[in-house]
C-alpha cells in the first residue's frame, strides 16, 4: 500500500475511534474496532519505512508501539483497567528512549532535560493533589519516563549532527514525543480533574498524531 493511502487509512480508523468514543451508545463499537486498528495500523507504517534510520531505531520504535497498543486494549475494555493501561505505556516510553537516546550531545540533553522538566513540574504540581493517594507512585513513575522520553527526542533534535543528517527524523521525533506529554496531560486531567472539553478528541487526536509521527521518524529521508 502506499504512503499516501496509508495515512488516509489511519485517518479514516482514527476517526472511527474518536466518533465512537464521543457518540458513544450503540456508537462505542466504532471505538473498539477503530482504537486498536489504528495504532496497529501506524505499526505497519513503521514495518514498512524503508529506507529507515537504522535497524536498532525501527526495533525500538516497533516494540514501543506495539506496547501501545496493549495499553490501548487495557485502556478501552470495560473496568478499570488504569493500572496495566500505565505500565504499558510506561514500557512503551522505554522503548522510545531507547530509540532516541543514541547521540545526543550534553549540551543538548542538559537544555532539553530543563525545559521538559519545568513543564512536567508544573504539571504535576496542580495534577498531584487530585491524584488518589494509592495511584500517585505509578503516576509519578510514568510522569518521569514520559518525560525522559520526550527530552531526549528533544535533545536529538537540537543536536547539530543529527539535525543535519536527519532532519526529518528528529524533527518528527521530537514532535510526537511532544504531542505525546499533550495527550497524556489532557488525559490525566480528564481523569482525575475531569471536565476536559471534547476530551475523546483532544486526547485521542494528539495520541494518533504523537504515534503517526513517531512512526514517520523511521524513515532516514
Amino acid at each position: 500500500m502506499r504512503s499516501r493511502a496509508m495515512d488516509v487509512l489511519i485517518f479514516l480508523c482514527a476517526l472511527a475511534a474518536i466518533t465512537g468514543a464521543t457518540l458513544d451508545g450503540p456508537w462505542l463499537w466504532l471505538h473498539y474496532i477503530g482504537k486498536p486498528l489504528t495504532t496497529l495500523l501506524i505499526l505497519w507504517l513503521a514495518l514498512s519505512t524503508r529506507p529507515v534510520v537504522a535497524a536498532r531505531y525501527r526495533h525500538a520504535v516497533l516494540a514501543g508501539l506495539m506496547l501501545s497498543l496493549i495499553g490501548d486494549v487495557f485502556l478501552m475494555l470495560p473496568g478499570d483497567h488504569f493500572v496495566p493501561g500505565l505500565v504499558a505505556f510506561l514500557l512503551a516510553h522505554v522503548c522510545y528512549i531507547v530509540a532516541f537516546a543514541p547521540g545526543s550531545s550534553g549540551k543538548a540533553r542538559a537544555m532539553a532535560f530543563l525545559v521538559v522538566a519545568a513543564i512536567a513540574g508544573g504539571n504535576l504540581a496542580g495534577l498531584l493533589p487530585r491524584v488518589d493517594e494509592a495511584l500517585r507512585i505509578p503516576v509519578l513513575a510514568y510522569v518521569a519516563v514520559l518525560a525522559t522520553m520526550a527530552a531526549f527526542a528533544l535533545a536529538r533534535m537540537w543536536t547539530p549532527a543529527i539535525a543535519q543528517a536527519l532532519p526529518r527524523s528528529a524533527r518528527l521525533a521530537a514532535i510526537g514525543a511532544i504531542l505525546f506529554m499533550v495527550s497524556d496531560s489532557l488525559l490525566a486531567w480528564d481523569r482525575f480533574a475531569g471536565g476536559v472539553p471534547a476530551r475523546a478528541l483532544l486526547v485521542l487526536g494528539t495520541y494518533y498524531a504523537a504515534q503517526w509521527c513517531i512512526a514517520r521518524s523511521v524513515r532516514s529521508d
